[in-house]
């Protein structure tokens, strides 16, 4: 029987780009989000026996729930990988952005992974070799500034990512993240900081797929996806004190 995944923020950007990567690779794709009509887009691209569309509101727990259901009762009860991409963002000072907009962040980034982990765990577990594929971001490696409540949430994603990563073991279930640097996608096209302008926006969304696939078929529980020099950052600054790497995050501020 193919293989299948549920892609959430699938209508657009590393969401959509995965979902014909893999349904290329002929794995059956759950594509779900909020826009219809772009899901709808993408499924004119892809083959209709491959893809599975789903309007659906990852802060909504019994839209979650009804949707990954329907699903994997389409594919067999079964769920190889949960991707977790859905995901928003605003940067700019703290005190500027409004605060529906900081709460929305946490909406979506935190509690959407929650619901989405939660409702997807059975399918998972009936599934062998099972994984979730969280999209975290190298903001959660140190707090950035002008991002804070962006960075916040993809704190919570890596912490999220490794105690799971411990407890769904014993269920055969591997967690892992996606750590990019900035993507070249819309949501970062419309809210770029002076930290992103400055160290620049390098990475395509086919950077980030080629990562994807491989924490598909591989066991690690964080995945970057660098450029150089920024590549060589994470691991040397496993060892900096934070008092350094402080100030660099400072004058890659402009603070």
């Amino acid at each position: 029987m193919r293989k299948n995944i549920f892609i959430t923020g699938a209508s657009k950007g590393i969401g959509r780009a995965t979902a014909l990567y893999f349904a290329s690779k002929g794995w059956f794709v759950g594509a779900a989000d909020i826009d219809r009509e772009g899901l709808e887009d993408l499924e004119k691209e892809i083959n209709g026996n491959n893809i599975f569309i789903s309007t659906m509101d990852v802060t909504d727990s019994n839209s979650v729930s009804t949707n990954i259901s329907k699903f994997c009762m389409a594919s067999g009860s079964k769920l190889n990988i949960l991707f977790n991409n859905a995901g928003v963002a605003w940067m700019d000072s703290f005190e500027t952005i409004p605060l529906e907009k900081q709460l929305k962040t946490i909406d979506v980034n935190v509690k959407g992974i929650l619901n989405c982990s939660y409702h997807a765990f059975p399918f998972l577990q009936k599934t062998k070799s099972s994984k979730v594929i969280n999209m975290c971001s190298a903001a959660s490696h140190y707090g950035v500034p002008f991002e804070a409540t962006y960075s916040g949430s993809k704190f919570f994603v890596k912490g999220f990512t490794e105690a799971l990563n411990l407890e769904w073991e014993t269920h055969d279930i591997h967690v892992c993240d996606i750590m990019p640097n900035f993507v070249d996608t819309p949501m970062m096209k419309n809210c770029a900081s002076s930290v992103s302008k400055k160290v620049g926006i390098k990475l395509t969304v086919q950077d980030v797929v080629k990562v994807i696939w491989k924490a598909a078929r591989k066991k690690k529980v964080h995945w970057l996806v660098e450029f150089f020099p920024y590549n060589l950052i994470q691991p040397v600054g496993q060892f900096m004190p934070r008092s350094i790497i402080r100030k660099v995050m400072k004058k890659t501020a402009g603070l």
